[in-house]
C-alpha cells in the first residue's frame, strides 16, 4: 500500500517536473544496486544513496519557490519543546497549555531509514495542519494551513524544526558510548528535487548547512523526550 502511495505521488510530480527514471525506480524500491555512501559533515553521518551500475550519487536541491510540495503534502508536524515555546508565541498565545490544547494533537508513528534497518517508533505532540484536523488524517498528506498563496510559510522562521530538516529524516545511535547523529533522505515521492550526479560535490554546501540544523534538532528532541513531551524508541 505504501508503494502505491509513493507511485501515485511520483506520477503526480511527473505532470509538472522531469523525474529521472533512476530516481523514480529508487523511490519504488526497484533498484538492486543501491549502496550506502556515508558522508560525515560536522559530525552528522549522511547516508547518501549511490547507484553502483550508473556510478552516480542521488543528490537533492530545493526548488522553492517554484515548488512547495512539502507544505502542500505535509504528513504531520511533530513539535519539540522549543517548537512549542516559539510557535505558541508566534500565534499569540500567552499560555503554552492553551496552545497545546487548541492547536495540537498527539501523533504516533514508525519511521524506517531508507539506507538501513533502523525502525524508530515515535509519539509526539504535533501541530495541527488544519484547524479541524481529525485523528484519522494523521500521517496522510494535507496542505499545511500556514502555507500562503505565494508558497511561503506564515510562521517562518518559527516553523517546526522538522520542516527545516526536509527532505531528511534523522536519528541518533550510540557509537562506543557516544551519541552519533545520522540522516537519510525521505523518499516519499513528494519532492522533485532529487537528481543524480557522478560526484557528491554539488551537494556539499547543502550538507554543511543541514548538518547544523539536524544536529540542533536532535539535541532539541533529546530535551523534549527528557521533559516528557514525547517518546522515541529505536530498533536496530
Amino acid at each position: 500500500m505504501e508503494e502505491l502511495h509513493v507511485k501515485q505521488a511520483l506520477d503526480n510530480l511527473s505532470n509538472k517536473w522531469q523525474i529521472e527514471q533512476s530516481i523514480y525506480d529508487l523511490h519504488l524500491g526497484k533498484r538492486d544496486d543501491v549502496s550506502d555512501s556515508q558522508l560525515i559533515v560536522n559530525g552528522v553521518v549522511f547516508h547518501i544513496p549511490y547507484l553502483t551500475r550508473d556510478k552516480t550519487f542521488v543528490l537533492w536541491r530545493c526548488l522553492w519557490p517554484d515548488c512547495h510540495n512539502c507544505c502542500e503534502r505535509q504528513g504531520r508536524l511533530p513539535l519539540t519543546k522549543d517548537d512549542i515555546s516559539s510557535i505558541s508565541k508566534k500565534m499569540g498565545y500567552d499560555s503554552k497549555s492553551e496552545f497545546i490544547e487548541k492547536e495540537t494533537k498527539v501523533s504516533s508513528w514508525n519511521e524506517t531509514s531508507t539506507m538501513n534497518n533502523v525502525i524508530t517508533t515515535i509519539s509526539m505532540i504535533s501541530l495541527k495542519r488544519k484547524i479541524n484536523e481529525s485523528e484519522d488524517q494523521d500521517g496522510k498528506p494535507l496542505p499545511c494551513r500556514f502555507l500562503d498563496d505565494c508558497g511561503s510559510c506564515e510562521i517562518h522562521p518559527d516553523k517546526p524544526g522538522v520542516c527545516w530538516l526536509y527532505p531528511f529524516s534523522s536519528w541518533m545511535e550510540s557509537s562506543n558510548g557516544r551519541p552519533v547523529v545520522h540522516a537519510s533522505f525521505q523518499l516519499t515521492g513528494d519532492c522533485p528535487g532529487f537528481y543524480t550526479d557522478k560526484t557528491s560535490e554539488p551537494m556539499m554546501e547543502i550538507l554543511e548547512e543541514y548538518s547544523k540544523r539536524i544536529f540542533s534538532y536532535n539535541m532539541s528532541i533529546q530535551r523534549t523526550i527528557r521533559e516528557k513531551y514525547g517518546f522515541i524508541n529505536i530498533d536496530q
